[in-house]
């Protein structure tokens, strides 16, 4: 009997601990343009809809996917993206695009797929790493078609953005900032095909 109570009082002061300890908050972050805003769109500048973007199955979840040594990750269920990566990829790219190319007539959301553009950008994220200590990198194929004529122009971009600090809010950015880096250059691959403010 003394065993018995032995353990039951053993079982009763780990559920008390247990309960002491609070759950880690969870921390959302989204991804963002670093320049938000979008140029004042002239009569000729383009139509451009962003999509689709695929993205690899092993980040493609709310959980930030941490690289923490070669071959090793972190599923941080702490740190949250706030929304599918797979969504807000193509926002931030097309907030980017609309100001290097002059255009309000950007489009990156699933409503608006089957709208007439001039160009429609498909989006490969071959790797999406994300690194406290390192920052962000991206390795993306990307393809340009012009519906007019189906002229395309396919491109790949890897940018690599250090972060700031070692915090979450700071690995966001840094791959804000390499989102920008990508739609740099599919804006320069929609101007070479006749896109553009400077057409006139």
């Amino acid at each position: 009997m003394n065993a018995f109570i032995r353990l039951a009082s053993a079982i009763v002061v780990l559920g008390l601990a247990a309960c002491g300890s609070p759950a880690p908050k969870e921390q959302y972050f989204t991804l963002a343009s670093p320049h938000p805003g979008v140029a004042p769109a002239g009569g000729e500048t383009p139509s451009v809809y962003v999509g689709p973007v695929s993205v690899p199955e092993a980040v493609d979840r709310s959980e930030m996917v941490l690289s923490t040594a070669p071959n090793q990750v972190d599923v941080n269920e702490e740190y949250l993206w706030a929304e599918p990566l797979g969504r807000a990829i193509p926002r931030v790219v097309a907030e980017a695009l609309g100001r290097d190319l002059g255009s309000s007539r950007v489009l990156a959301s699933r409503a608006a797929s089957g709208t007439p553009v001039d160009f429609r950008v498909a989006i490969e994220i071959q790797r999406f790493d994300s690194s406290l200590a390192d920052g962000a990198t991206i390795d993306a194929l990307w393809t340009v078609t012009g519906m007019g004529d189906k002229r395309s122009r396919p491109g790949r971009t890897v940018a690599h953005e250090p972060s700031a600090t070692r915090e979450p809010a700071a690995l966001a950015a840094a791959h804000s900032r390499a989102l920008e880096h990508i739609a740099r250059d599919i804006a320069a691959a929609i101007k070479s095909l006749g896109g553009g403010a400077q057409q006139h």
